[in-house]
């Protein structure tokens, strides 16, 4: 059974899915790096390249294959769901965010190959291979992600960025959703630029 057999015939069931219910999916799928071999493309330069396997109202599922880039600090909108690593190993950093509305470093944790990990609702974190390794990951989140949000430490500014956009500064103007410059010892935008540009995955 290839993967979107595996996908379909396990997805297709769900709706409105908990949390248990999409860890149970993913394991369940059993999809290894092996399935996805064929499909994985190159960064080019990003810190990932990633491929859409199944979607529906509830539910999303992509592979991603990673550079030795790491990606910028992000959320994911108003989705949650579960990253498996299949291949290589990965370092996630966790974050909370600050008075200010900025991501304040929490701690790291280094994901194995084989471990499945939760991204919770407006959740912050940011990933990249660790040691040189060659990094596959296996996304499933409900619903599917949109208005996800990325951080730029060093400038204080925070994008919300268009469903097509990874967990990278943006950097075609059509991507940048919303644009919010946060300053020291203030709230709130400073900065607004907006567009109704959105284009799916």
């Amino acid at each position: 059974m290839g993967v979107e057999e595996k996908a379909k015939y396990v997805l297709d069931l769900l709706y409105n899915p908990s949390k248990d219910e999409l860890r149970m999916a993913l394991i369940n799928m059993n999809i290894n790096v092996e399935d996805l071999e064929h499909i994985l493309g190159s960064s080019e330069g990003k810190p990932y390249y990633r491929k859409l396997l199944y979607k529906n109202d509830d539910i999303e599922m992509l592979v991603m294959n990673w550079s030795q880039l790491e990606c910028a600090p992000h959320d994911h909108g108003e989705s949650h769901g579960f990253i498996q690593v299949l291949s290589g190993s990965s370092i996630n950093t966790v974050y909370e965010l600050d008075e200010k509305g900025l991501p304040s470093e929490l701690f790291d944790q280094i994901q194995e190959s084989g471990k499945i990990f939760y991204a919770p609702k407006k959740g912050v974190h940011k990933m990249q291979a660790a040691g040189g390794s060659d990094l596959v990951t296996l996304h499933l989140y409900s619903p599917p992600i949109t208005g996800m949000k990325v951080y730029d430490l060093e400038a204080c500014a925070v994008c919300v960025v268009s469903d097509d956009c990874g967990a990278w500064w943006p950097e075609e103007q059509r991507q940048k959703l919303k644009e919010i410059q946060l300053r020291d010892g203030g709230y709130g935008t400073i900065h607004l630029k907006q567009s109704n540009n959105s284009t799916g995955r």
